[in-house]
């Protein structure tokens, strides 16, 4: 068996009368595993343990067999990618990621081509030089994930990395984590969308209610899927053209328009497919998307399956 890298022990956190984790027991090895989990499940609060952020109010958690809570020795092998973001406005992307890297300890006779390499890696080397205020919510994803990875972490924790993100760099992403996971670190990613999870893994660990619900093959959980709609929104000036080409893409069953919002509402039975065929169209026609995200809570009703089994 593969050596466990993370291991928790009947772990629980709570902030006052709200129980955030209850007794969750699990361990991660090298390769990419998912959390999965509508909003509230407990999936950033386990994250933060793991990463040291946080104090567990009951149960151990140790990260390479050594208890992570103040042992700033390991943090420097640890690289979080928090859903919250806290940036200086007025800094440059390639200033930010500079600071940051110095505080991780990147030697300096490699400082600033290390940072060239990973701005180039998450895609933003012509927008490094701006100001982090004019930033996109996708390209301030892309950037968080820079300062994730520039001091060559071991173990890299995502907290829905996939926010805000456009169908491009959906999938620069994608390709990113997964490359990540081959190459032997250990990932995890949480996310409240199936479909997400489903292009990274097939490790999946569901959570609901600060629990541990199932874990598992995500085929396994798919198959609860079945017969369910899924509604997909896309932000983007072009709508009527977006709108007359996913109409004629097979599995699509309705499509709404809602102008004054700029977006437009596709539902589907096969979202997978949905992104693939909108990815390639958008980069075949040039057309610009603002963003696109999941609104089915389809989810949460594969959870109450499982729950009601057990």
């Amino acid at each position: 068996m593969a050596e466990a890298i993370i291991q928790t022990d009947r772990l629980s956190k709570w902030f006052g009368q709200i129980i955030a984790l209850n007794d969750v027991t699990i361990n991660f090895e090298s390769g990419i595993t998912a959390l999965l989990g509508p909003n509230g499940a407990g999936k950033s609060t386990l994250l933060r343990l793991i990463a040291g952020q946080l104090k567990p109010n009951l149960g151990d958690i140790l990260v390479w067999g050594e208890s992570i809570w103040n042992n700033p020795t390991l943090y420097h092998r640890i690289g979080f990618c928090a859903d919250s973001e806290g940036f200086y406005w007025d800094m440059t992307g390639f200033g930010m990621i500079r600071f940051l890297a110095q505080l991780s300890l990147v030697p300096k006779d490699k400082l600033d081509q290390k940072i060239w390499s990973i701005m180039k890696t998450v895609g933003l080397t012509e927008q490094m030089n701006q100001k982090i205020g004019t930033y996109s919510k996708g390209m301030r994803q892309r950037l968080k994930l820079a300062q994730t990875l520039v001091h060559d972490p071991d173990l890299i924790l995502l907290d829905e990395p996939f926010n805000g993100m456009d169908p491009v760099g959906r999938s620069d992403t994608i390709k990113l984590v997964r490359s990540l996971g081959e190459s032997g670190h250990c990932v995890l990613v949480s996310s409240h969308i199936l479909q997400e999870a489903e292009s990274l893994t097939d490790n999946i660990l569901l959570m609901q209610h600060g629990k541990l619900v199932a874990k598992g093959k995500i085929s396994d959980i798919r198959n609860q899927m079945d017969g369910h709609s899924h509604k997909i929104c896309v932000i983007c000036r072009e709508l009527r053209k977006l709108a007359e080409v996913c109409v004629s893409f097979e599995d699509v069953f309705a499509v709404r328009l809602e102008e004054n919002a700029n977006r437009l509402i596709v539902e589907t039975h096969r979202p997978n497919q949905f992104y693939e065929l909108i990815t390639k169209f958008v980069l075949e026609n040039r057309i610009q998307i603002e963003q696109m995200y999941s609104l089915d809570n389809n989810l949460e009703a594969v959870f109450d399956y499982l729950i009601k089994q057990k």
